[in-house]
């Protein structure tokens, strides 16, 4: 055969791997408002910087006629490319192709551009739309979802791993995503759930939907598995691709730097009349973070669920950071077993990837019951607890208002190696609120107080004293345990400021085999 002609056949194999399933499948995939594969990862990747892997790898199963049912690329699409110029590997799965279901090959495929990933030292994104595990190949397939798991887990705190979840994703499949930093999910289109409502309702005779049991929504808001949902794959894009703009290659490198036109010295008048003279009146700590960071520029993350607290990023100085903030707007910004564990869970991404974390403090306590006590709010608040003093990461904490009892020491205190706190002349630091800290100090005066005028008169004036002593940060500053009280308008200033002081930090924790935190 002339060159000529193993060219021109090099060309017609590439067209017919590009087709996936052929063009009815295709058209059935857009039919549902779904992009195809390779779609998925040209929105994704920098225009023409798309290198694909494996193009011609085909399964080897013979048996329930799938020797006559063979497409090349095999139901997944994997290679690397950049975003934004920056090298990132990628997976992405093809429903056109036996439902994107997962084969021996299939997996071998996904396993071989993470390990590549972690040679590199780049982060991984994989595009999830499956039927799940190819039946026809048994055992195999199962074997190679355990191959990708043993990935996701070696590469967790290595390079950073992103799933969006754009169709289904049912049984062993969920497992990889749940595995990686962050998950995506896109409205209309994508589910998760480890069993489905057929298998639900045989088993439990529970009637429910695919939406109810795993849309986007209930993920986003109830159980908090996916941390993104998006109206349409366009947007899923581009929130991968402006997540990975605050994120390291790997967790040897530092966040990317962007050139920042905001002024560092800005001030921000507004701030120092933002929270309420009244301590129980709320307001939205989103406002504070607006004011404060590059550009009004907010990435927030689970935003739908524990809306108690607030995570996401953001940069100062166009260096990235993690914000972790209590949210007065809501449950008064209580800290309950959802908002330890989502906080939690930040912290720890952000220690992995050399990633500074900011903290705003406005925090009641702990969120009391017997709902949350059976529900473990000891071991999980501890989670938060641990996370932050574990973290070896520049920290900076800003106490807006209130920093009571427990829940003071658990937001980035000093004892749990804050770097640098900082206090408004707003800030409570006390055991406990007015009120509560009367009624167990006085008990046995209030008992005797039989006359109700009396008795609120007496309460008032204990009150009062006790606001004057503790409704103010520097009895917390007396002992060194705030490092200073600042202006509130100054505040964007000063957290620039601290982080340039903490670039060069360096702090670890005692050599072990690893930590076992209260999971």
């Amino acid at each position: 055969m002339a060159i000529e002609e193993k060219i021109k056949k090099l060309v017609e194999m590439r067209a017919e791997a590009r087709l996936g399933g052929g063009e009815k499948r295709i058209d059935a995939q857009h039919a549902k408002g779904k992009l195809t594969a390779r779609e998925r990862i040209d929105l994704l990747l920098d225009e023409g910087s798309f290198e694909e892997l494996d193009m011609f790898v085909t399964h080897r199963a013979t048996d329930f006629g799938l020797d006559k049912t063979v497409f090349l690329s095999d139901g997944v699409v994997t290679g690397y490319g950049t975003v934004d110029g920056r090298l990132i590997y990628v997976f992405s799965q093809d429903f056109t192709v036996l439902g994107g279901s997962l084969s021996e090959t299939n997996a071998k495929k996904i396993c071989k551009v993470m390990d590549m990933a972690m040679k590199a030292g780049a982060p991984v994104i994989g595009l999830n739309d499956s039927g799940g595990a190819r039946i026809q190949e048994g055992v195999l397939s199962l074997s190679g979802y355990a191959d990708i798991f043993q990935r996701n887990i070696e590469a967790s705190g290595v390079i950073p791993q992103l799933s969006a979840i754009l169709g289904p994703c049912a049984g062993g499949a969920v497992y990889s995503p749940a595995l990686t930093d962050f998950i995506l999910m896109t409205e209309n289109i994508s589910y998760m759930f480890v069993t489905g409502p057929k298998v639900t309702k045989t088993v439990t005779g529970e009637d429910i939907s695919v939406e109810d049991l795993g849309g986007p929504m209930i993920h986003a808001s109830k159980s908090g598995v996916a941390h993104f949902v998006s109206e349409n794959e366009q947007e899923a894009i581009d929130t991968l691709r402006r997540l990975i703009s605050y994120v390291p290659q790997n967790f040897m490198e530092t966040t990317p730097l962007v050139e920042c036109n905001d002024p560092i010295d800005r001030i921000d008048d507004e701030l120092n009349t933002l929270i309420p003279d009244n301590p129980n009146k709320p307001y939205n700590v989103i406002d504070v973070i607006t004011t404060i960071v590059d550009n009004g520029e907010f990435e927030e993350v689970h935003k739908f669920f524990a809306k108690n607290i607030v995570v996401g990023f953001a940069r100062f100085n166009g260096q990235s950071v993690g914000i972790v903030a209590n949210q007065p707007n809501f449950l008064a910004g209580v800290l309950d077993i959802d908002a330890s564990k989502k906080a939690a869970r930040f912290v720890r991404f952000c220690d992995c990837f050399n990633i500074p974390l900011v903290t705003l403090v406005d925090v009641p306590g702990f969120l009391p019951g017997s709902s949350q006590e059976y529900g473990g709010i000891i071991s999980n608040g501890a989670k938060l607890m641990y996370a932050y003093g574990e973290a070896t990461v520049p920290k900076v904490t800003i106490t807006l208002r209130k920093s009571y009892g427990g829940a003071h020491d658990v937001m980035s205190c000093k004892q749990l190696k804050g770097d640098l706190n900082y206090a408004w002349p707003s800030a409570e630091i006390a055991v406990m609120g007015a009120q509560g800290a009367i009624e167990v100090l006085n008990y046995k005066e209030l008992s005797a107080i039989e006359d109700l005028e009396k008795r609120a008169e007496f309460v008032a004036q204990k009150e009062l004293e006790y606001r004057e002593k503790f409704a103010n940060p520097y009895q917390a500053a007396k002992y060194g345990f705030i490092d200073d009280v600042i202006e509130p308008r100054n505040t964007r200033f000063r957290i620039i400021r601290a982080l340039a002081a903490l670039a060069t930090k360096r702090d670890k924790m005692p050599a072990k085999k690893h930590t076992n935190i209260p999971l």
